[in-house]
Parts: structure tokens; sequence; C-alpha cells
């Protein structure tokens, strides 16, 4: 189990990075809008554009999918139960939360979760 000071500690971490995320967003969402807005007349200055929005979309989509995951994990940390793995219920290593600070499975059970989607 973590100690109140390691809880405190990860959901300082968590806040911070979910700032972090909140301004990647926008600044993701300001330089989308900016393009679609800018006056292009050949075909290769829209390919770019194109395929840039596209990969900022892609980096936009997968910082909301973290974003929600943070959001979880400080719902767990407001209730108790972050750092309990939601297949086996037994505590998370401190390690894998220093790596994947909204582990929500132990090693073990992730392995089980990847396996299951393969």
């Amino acid at each position: 189990m973590l100690t109140h000071d390691e809880m405190k500690m990860f959901e300082e971490r968590l806040l911070s990075r979910k700032e972090q995320i909140k301004k990647n967003l926008d600044n993701a969402y300001g330089m989308i809008a900016q393009m679609q807005h800018m006056d292009l007349r050949e075909e290769g200055d829209m390919a770019a554009v194109a395929t840039e929005t596209g990969i900022d979309n892609a980096i936009a989509d997968q910082q909301r999918r973290e974003l929600a995951e943070i959001d979880i994990a400080l719902g767990k940390i407001k209730h108790g139960t972050y750092g309990i793995c939601e297949m086996c219920e037994e505590p998370i290593g401190r390690a894998r939360l220093e790596v994947k600070i909204f582990a929500r499975y132990c090693i073990t059970c992730r392995e089980i979760t990847e396996k299951e989607h393969k």
C-alpha cells in the first residue's frame, strides 16, 4: 500500500501532468484552427497541411485518452483506491506507478488484459 505522503506525491504529479496536457491540447487546437484557415492554392501545400493536421489530431486524441486516464486516477485517489489493481485488487507496485502514473492494473493483470485484446 502507498503511504499518505506517496499518495500526495502521485496526486501532485497527476495534477501537474493534467495541466501540461491541457496546455498541449489548447496549443494543438490553435494550430489546427490556424492551418484550416490558411489560404492554400497549391495541391502540395494542401497535402502538407492535411498531413500535419492529421498528425496533430492523432496526438490530440492520444492526449485526450491520457487525460481521461488521469481523471480516473485522480478519482481513485479521492476514493482511496489509487494504486490498487482493478482486476486482482492487489497493490500496484510503486515502481510501476512511477513509470505509468495512471496504471490501472498490476504487471501480471496488464499482461492478461493485453493478451485478451489481441
